[in-house]
């Protein structure tokens, strides 16, 4: 053992994407982790980066010029609170909003702290990101579940995601996705339907499994409700009609039906691309009937239930939902548009009451309807690249009084601020985490480090929390709120830190002694809640907005279908400051088939402008042949810090939100928008 091997001690953590990691401390100094099977080898570089937000900063000058002045904590803190408690007094609370953006551990704790405030306003993606798969599993068979990657399983359906599956030899895997990624490249069947269409290519799938029979007839006779208006309402959805709308040939959308259902246990685990379009719930919906159906729900190698092992951050003792009285949630932004919530929920999705979707949020501000908020405080979220329809986000964010952010760098939000605050990263922050990497379990995250005056989300909160006189909904730091957390599982932070961890798994078939957790007690093929609120009992497709089916004139105009991809290489629109990441994708990529390319005039490599009526963004070209060439796929999420403040940071050049839509129609039970498979036109750069 060398002197440097000595002075290195190891730390037992999690990584950002919730993969337990091993991290080496050497002389003070994070050296390197190991553990996380997709390789976060950003994280040092995340850090240690020379552009970190290290201590806040106030602007001085217009909005976007991109002069700062340092400030202390405490004068920040201060003029928040001073500005946040002025607008309260002389307008009333609901003129303040905050938001959240991707979910970390403490991130759930920004609406304790909208909730301790007083406003009905949370401003969150939600209803495009994770919400509307929960809502649609709740309302089926009452829980939000996770893989049992742990356990071998037979098959594996892995739905619209980017990232791989962890397989165990001898599982067999299909992939729906639109573009070849890993997975798909591995898979025994890969579907490759047209963007937007999965909930279609869904029920197509549950059509083939009920009339050849394949389902587990017991399960669904005992645990099964409204198994025969399914079976009747599925035979509009046989695969050759469901063909004509996805592009799948029937015989492949059989052939994978086939292979789910004789594979027990099998699970299905779909990314949000099913989410961002008007038949996110449904489509989630349809993937909880045909994981039910198959008798896969809660069983070793299925989709289970991870049930009461800690205290939940988006739960109600957490979230302080009940401050907020009745005739404050009636004037949240959004409350009158006819959606899910935040009532008829509040049993099911404990996160959801006071949020307000982006575009609600954004036509508040430019209509002044029903008023337009005054503050907007962003902890962890940039909404000028993850807000459809960015330009007007854009025009919005312009018309605050008073707008704060918390992030690592200087995003194109942050830069339209009045104070920015610097946040820490998982490795300078304590957390409870359920690791759900490979198998769930309940995990510390330990902070390593401490990079200048960085505080993690949970210690700024609590500070804010302190100046507006509300320190009483908070704790006294961040250990006491980690203990409460624990409570259930009777043991404090130490105690994790020092066991390690805890399984997260409270045994399979919990059904059998308590039933589920909907109305009947039973799995609810039919929705009775859905039908008692007004909604489609039965998942029902319906066609997208600006496609070549619901608007051929557009269609003429706008010949391809436009969709998009999370690139493992980046979280939303992070990390662009980091060259571990950008050397591998140096530039925003748009996959196009060099059919399709060569009819344009473009080669692999040439820079092409891509438009929809919305705007026009510029991209490089990708060819590649395993996309349809009907399609394209564009990258999602870019701007460039290198550009600078000037132009916040090329923020409008590439980011695929300047050609998405916020308007309707919605998903009806969530508001989630249109994302993904509009059309669009894509011409040569040059010929600008």
């Amino acid at each position: 053992m060398d002197a440097h091997e000595s002075n290195t001690r190891v730390v037992r953590s999690i990584s950002a994407a919730n993969f337990g990691i091993n991290v080496y401390v050497r002389d003070g100094a994070v050296v390197r982790t190991e553990g996380d099977p997709l390789g976060d080898d950003a994280a040092l570089e995340r850090l240690y980066h020379p552009d970190r937000l290290t201590y806040p900063q106030r602007r001085r000058g217009r909005r976007g010029g991109g002069e700062w002045e340092r400030i202390s904590w405490d004068e920040a803190l201060n003029t928040i609170a001073q500005t946040l408690n002025h607008i309260k007094q002389t307008d009333g609370p609901e003129f303040v909003a905050f938001g959240k953006g991707y979910r970390r551990p403490h991130s759930d704790l920004v609406t304790r702290l909208a909730n301790a405030f007083g406003t009905p306003n949370l401003v969150a993606t939600d209803n495009v990101c994770y919400i509307p798969t929960a809502v649609g599993e709740i309302l089926t068979f009452g829980y939000d579940g996770f893989p049992d990657y742990e356990y071998p399983t037979r098959c594996v359906l892995w739905w619209g995601r980017s990232k791989r599956p962890p397989l165990k030899k001898g599982t067999k895997l299909i992939v729906v996705n639109c573009l070849k990624t890993e997975a798909a490249a591995e898979a025994d069947i890969w579907l490759r339907p047209r963007p937007a269409t999965d909930l279609a290519l869904a029920m197509g799938m549950l059509n083939v499994i009920i009339n050849e029979g394949a389902y587990d007839k017991s399960f669904v006779e005992r645990w099964c409700t409204g198994f025969e208006p399914l079976k009747a309402h599925v035979q509009q959805y046989a695969p050759d009609k469901v063909e004509e709308i996805t592009w799948v040939k029937a015989d492949k959308i059989r052939e994978a039906a086939m292979l789910f259902a004789a594979s027990r246990p099998a699970y299905i685990k779909a990314g949000n691309a099913i989410e961002e379009t008007l038949n996110s719930v449904h489509c989630s919906r349809a993937l909880a009937i045909m994981a039910a159906i198959t008798g896969n729900l809660d069983i070793p190698g299925g989709y289970i239930e991870v049930k009461g092992v800690i205290q939940e951050m988006g739960g109600p003792q957490m979230t302080l939902r009940d401050r907020i009285p009745k005739e404050k949630q009636e004037k949240r932004i959004g409350s009158r548009e006819g959606l899910l919530g935040p009532n008829p929920l509040w049993d099911l999705v404990a996160a959801m009451p006071t949020h307000v979707w982006p575009q609600f949020f954004v036509k508040a501000m430019l209509e002044k309807d029903p008023y337009p908020v005054k503050a907007f405080c962003v902890f962890g979220s940039n909404p000028l690249l993850t807000w459809g329809n960015a330009r007007k986000a854009y025009l919005a964010l312009q018309r605050l009084e008073f707008l704060v952010v918390a992030d690592f760098f200087m995003t194109p939000t942050a830069a339209l601020a009045d104070i920015v605050l610097p946040a820490a990263t998982h490795l300078e922050e304590d957390a409870v985490v359920i690791a759900t990497g490979v198998a769930p379990v309940i995990q510390a995250r330990q902070k390593v480090a401490q990079i200048g005056e960085c505080r993690s989300i949970f210690a700024i909160l609590n500070g804010l929390a302190q100046k507006l006189g509300i320190g009483e909904y908070f704790w006294e730091d961040t250990r006491h709120m980690l203990d409460e957390r624990l409570r259930p599982v009777g043991m404090t932070f130490d105690e994790l830190r020092n066991k390690g961890t805890i399984p997260a798994i409270t045994g399979y078939r919990k059904y059998e002694k308590e039933g589920f957790n909907t109305p009947s007690r039973k799995v609810e093929l039919y929705s009775s809640l859905l039908e008692q609120w007004g909604y489609d009992p039965l998942p029902v497709y319906y066609e997208p907005p600006e496609t070549p089916m619901s608007a051929p004139d557009l269609a003429k105009a706008y010949p391809l279908i436009l969709t998009s991809c999370h690139e493992p290489l980046f979280v939303h629109s992070q990390d662009r400051h980091l060259s571990a990441s950008r050397q591998k994708k140096p530039q925003p990529l748009l996959t196009i088939h060099p059919e399709t390319a060569a009819a344009i005039g473009v080669k692999d490599g040439d820079w092409v402008m891509i438009e929809t009526p919305r705007g026009r963004i510029r991209q490089v070209a990708s060819l590649n042949e395993a996309i349809d060439p009907r399609a394209v796929s564009a990258s999602y999420g870019w701007w460039f810090p290198e550009k600078g403040p000037s132009s916040l940071y090329g923020w409008d050049e590439s980011n695929i939100n300047i050609l998405t839509n916020d308007a309707p129609p919605y998903n009806r039970e969530m508001g989630s928008t249109n994302l993904r498979g509009m059309v669009c036109k894509v011409y040569p750069e040059k010929n600008n």
